[in-house]
């Protein structure tokens, strides 16, 4: 009889953890297309179109709050220990570090409205789109890396924040320049520091997943402290507000 009811823990707990792993696929497609969105609505300076990504994160909040309340239920329900244990702890993490990413796509919806049909230097836009471009295969990566528990990968994800970093600090300086050469632009080009601002930050939060995952699978946190390549001046603690 023992055996038996363990045998059934565990096929239900297989079973909770399969759900819980397809909601945050789930989820996760769900981030990759705000992202996608916000970029392009930011692009193409659409009000209309950044006023649908603000109002799309809702559904990310709401998947957010299913996937707790059922992780929650499960550590109630089924007990789990060691690296049971973990996989639940690790798909909270990368549930709040995709409502996270959700939020900061929101903010640059909000910077589209303010931005307005404002001309833009077109350098620096393409400088926004490509970095974009980036820590949407960061995110795309990272989430596959989550799907196969394939912890070499994730750290080969976490390593990879470095060149966001710097390509934002080049960002950063390319659009001061403008700013010091054209008053007129200063009013976009603020607006689109912090739009790149929120990119960056969403390249932090994929590699926290990348972190996530590792803890998962080895059963222990990376211990080498990220680098860190923004390298902007003074200028930018307003932009870590």
């Amino acid at each position: 009889m023992t055996i038996a009811m363990s045998e059934h823990t565990t096929r239900a707990f297989d079973a909770d953890l399969q759900e819980l792993t397809s909601m945050i696929a789930e989820m996760g497609g769900h981030t990759e297309k705000q992202i996608v969105e916000a970029i392009d609505a930011l692009s193409k300076r659409d009000a209309n179109h950044g006023k649908r990504v603000i109002s799309a994160d809702a559904a990310l909040d709401a998947l957010q709050r299913e996937i707790e309340q059922k992780a929650i239920a499960t550590i109630a329900t089924r007990q789990p220990m060691a690296i049971d244990l973990r996989e639940i702890v690790g798909i909270l993490r990368i549930a709040n570090d995709l409502e996270r990413i959700g939020d900061l796509a929101k903010n640059i919806g909000k910077r589209v409205i303010g931005i307005g049909s404002e001309d833009v230097p077109r350098k620096a836009m393409r400088g926004v789109q490509h970095m974009a471009a980036l820590v949407l295969r960061q995110l795309q990566d990272v989430l596959n890396s989550f799907a196969s528990r394939d912890s070499a990968k994730a750290v080969n994800i976490w390593s990879r924040d470095e060149e966001i970093d710097s390509m934002y600090t080049s960002l950063f300086r390319e659009v001061l320049t403008y700013m010091m050469e054209d008053p007129g632009t200063m009013a976009f080009c603020i607006h689109l520091l912090f739009c790149a601002k929120n990119i960056e930050r969403m390249g932090d939060h994929a590699t926290n997943i990348a972190e996530a995952v590792y803890y998962m699978v080895e059963g222990q946190m990376l211990l080498e402290e990220r680098r860190k390549a923004d390298g902007t001046s003074v200028l930018s603690v307003a932009f870590n507000a």
